[in-house]
């Protein structure tokens, strides 16, 4: 429930970037490491719109958030999830802060914020909104304030910060993917009844990708694709519970086993912010909106199954 909540937040502030930033595209000819800075200086009326989007869209999730899923609060406390879901809601805290962070810095330089103002912001930005959930976290019944949360957020964070500090780029991108499983039948309540609500909750169906751009590793020539990525995914399958599954039966009364275990991935990707044929500020939205990753071809590896190969997209498990 937790990632689902900063995945929400996540796709809205990804609606604020685009509501922002979308203008007509200008042919250009050749790649982008990164986007172009907007010339200028401060652009008023976009550092304002900025502004105030960003403290509406803040103020407006957490009351919306501690209406429908914070309601009653206890005394603040911590607990440890650590080993909860193979790891899987830690990964995704650090991508979704990850993203976030991206996204506050995308928009900074769009309004003409200069470059470590801009970096600063960004990070700044994702970590206020993680940690103030955290915080209400710690005042809810059946959750607390996690240690393991807060480390992955503070992660994400500081890859983002670093790389552009150091780099002048993200070299290295976090991603998100899905697949349908067939676990959430077995507990749909916590794993989602829908499509849209297993997207947010059923971590089988979830994988995380480490996307690194080719041109920027690697000693290539000008005629290599500066938009290819190679990535690496994570994922667990097997769970419908936490720590471990409950007991499940069907409908002759025989009790289902599922191996819980986990997955890890390769495949091709395509980083579009870096093709040079949109105009600077969709180029901003580009690589902040490429939360998901793109479908291709991936080899798999398990201990259950050993390595498989998959065509194009991975199959319902």
């Amino acid at each position: 429930m937790k990632q689902a909540i900063r995945t929400v937040g996540l796709l809205l502030f990804c609606l604020l970037l685009l509501a922002q930033t979308v203008r007509a595209q200008v042919p250009l000819i050749g790649l982008a490491t990164t986007a172009p800075a907007d010339p200028g200086g401060i652009r008023e009326g976009r550092f304002i719109g900025v502004i105030a989007g960003t403290a509406a869209f803040y103020t407006i999730t957490l009351l919306m958030l501690r209406k429908q899923w914070y309601k009653k609060r206890v005394p603040f406390h911590s607990f440890n999830d650590n080993a909860e879901w193979l790891q899987m809601d830690k990964i995704g805290h650090a991508t979704t802060a990850y993203c976030m962070s991206r996204g506050g810095y995308e928009l900074m330089r769009w309004s003409g914020v200069d470059e470590r103002a801009s970096i600063l912001t960004g990070g700044l930005l994702a970590l206020l909104f993680q940690t103030t959930l955290e915080i209400y976290d710690g005042h809810s019944e059946g959750w607390g304030f996690s240690k393991g949360d807060m480390i992955a957020n503070v992660a994400g964070t500081a890859l983002f910060m670093g790389q552009q500090y150091g780099a002048g780029q993200q070299v290295v991108n976090l991603k998100y993917g899905f697949r349908k499983t067939i676990y959430p039948p077995f507990r749909p309540n916590l794993l989602g009844r829908t499509t849209g609500q297993q997207m947010l909750k059923d971590y089988n169906g979830q994988q995380y990708w480490l996307s690194v751009n080719l041109a920027s590793v690697l000693p290539v020539g000008p005629a290599f694709p500066g938009w290819l990525n190679l990535d690496v995914g994570y994922s667990g399958s097997g769970m419908i519970g936490g720590h471990e599954n409950p007991k499940v039966f069907d409908a002759s009364g025989s009790e289902i086993k599922f191996n819980r275990h986990r997955q890890f991935f390769m495949s091709p990707d395509a980083d579009l912010s870096r093709i040079s044929t949109f105009s600077p500020s969709l180029q901003r939205f580009i690589g902040t909106v490429q939360f998901f990753k793109l479908p291709a071809p991936s080899l798999e590896f398990s201990r259950p199954n050993g390595f498989r190969f998959h065509p194009l997209i991975l199959p319902k498990e």
